[in-house]
Parts: structure tokens; sequence; C-alpha cells
């Protein structure tokens, strides 16, 4: 069984925690686990929705994959020292994805000194990233080795299907993102205006 850790904070942006939570829900629950992890046991998104957590952030030390989501929050939770403490990743066993601002969490991890990321194309963003060795593009999606950067909150669908098809494999990537697509797509020629 595959274990995914989605990294959370107060005030995280709700679609890119809640799409990716649903979609990697999607997963057989034979195969997989999902857990939502956060500093505090409770937090609540940018738009005022207040969940509880699965987990303390030292979860995603244990996880196969770790998905950072992103929002205001994500700033503090990067320039907060208990945060690098708690949170120790391992690249070559574990698959690593953010999300727009979740981009400056794996930064201050260190995980994308000397390489290309992408994030939210805010200048603060892209700074943050230069100043820990990153050279951000203008990409949707940016994968290299195991650590992926995705740009939009709908990029996260496809960093999901990256997710998923790093753990597992394409197919199950693809048909679980099928489970979501808008009917038509796919070569589903009911949603065709014919």
């Amino acid at each position: 069984m595959k274990h995914i850790v989605l990294v959370a904070f107060d005030r995280f942006t709700d679609i890119d925690l809640f799409l990716a939570w649903d979609l990697f829900r999607r997963i057989d629950a034979a195969r997989c686990g999902v857990r939502i992890v956060a500093k505090n046991p409770r937090i609540t998104s940018s738009t005022g929705i207040t969940i509880d957590c699965h987990g303390p952030l030292a979860a995603a030390r244990e996880a196969d994959a770790v998905y950072f989501c992103s929002g205001q929050g994500s700033r503090a939770l990067a320039d907060d020292p208990e945060f690098v403490d708690a949170v120790r990743l391992d690249e070559s066993r574990q698959v690593l994805a953010a999300i727009d601002s979740g981009a400056i969490l794996l930064a201050a991890l260190g995980h994308l000194h000397g390489r290309r990321a992408t994030t939210y194309p805010s200048p603060d963003l892209r700074t943050r990233l230069q100043a820990a060795g990153a050279t951000p593009v203008d990409a949707a999606l940016v994968t290299e080795g195991n650590v992926a950067t995705a740009a939009q909150c709908l990029a996260g669908v496809e960093l999901v299907r990256w997710v998923i098809g790093r753990l597992f494999d394409r197919s199950i990537a693809d048909a679980t993102i099928a489970t979501a697509a808008p009917l038509g797509a796919h070569g589903d020629a009911r949603g065709a205006d014919l």
C-alpha cells in the first residue's frame, strides 16, 4: 500500500488542497491511503473553511508521496524553522510535488536547489525560489526526477496525475483522472456536438 501525505497550513488555498484530496482518494483504498498533515491539528482555509488534520508535519517523513498545497500561509510556514526540522524528506524514495506557492516549501527544504521550478506567477514567489537556488520558469508543470512543481490551481490535476503515475503507473493515473474529467474528454463522442 502506498501512502500520500498532503501538507497544509492555515490560510491554505481551498482548491489546491481539496482538488488533490478528492482525486487521490479516488485511487482504490486497498492501494493507497491519503492523509492531510499540518503544524496544528486544525487549520482554516483562506475562505474560512476549518478542517481537522490527520497528523503532524513529521508524518510526511514516512510517506511515499508528499504533496504541498498552496496559499498565503505557505510563506509563514516556509520561514518557520520548526517546519524545516519536522519535515525531512528523501527524494530518492519519495515523490515530492508542490502546487503554486507550495513550491517555496519544497525550496525551503532544499529540494529545488539547482532545479527548474514553477509557481504561482507573482514576483515574491519567484524571488523566493531564486533565493533558494531554483530557476523559476513559466510552465504549468515542471518535473525533474521525483520532484515536480505546478503553477495555477487547475494545473493541480496534471500534478496529481504525475504523482499517481510515479507511485503506480500511467494507466492508473489516467483512469483516476478520467473519473473526474469533463464528459466528452478522452475521445468520448457523447460530449461532441455532432
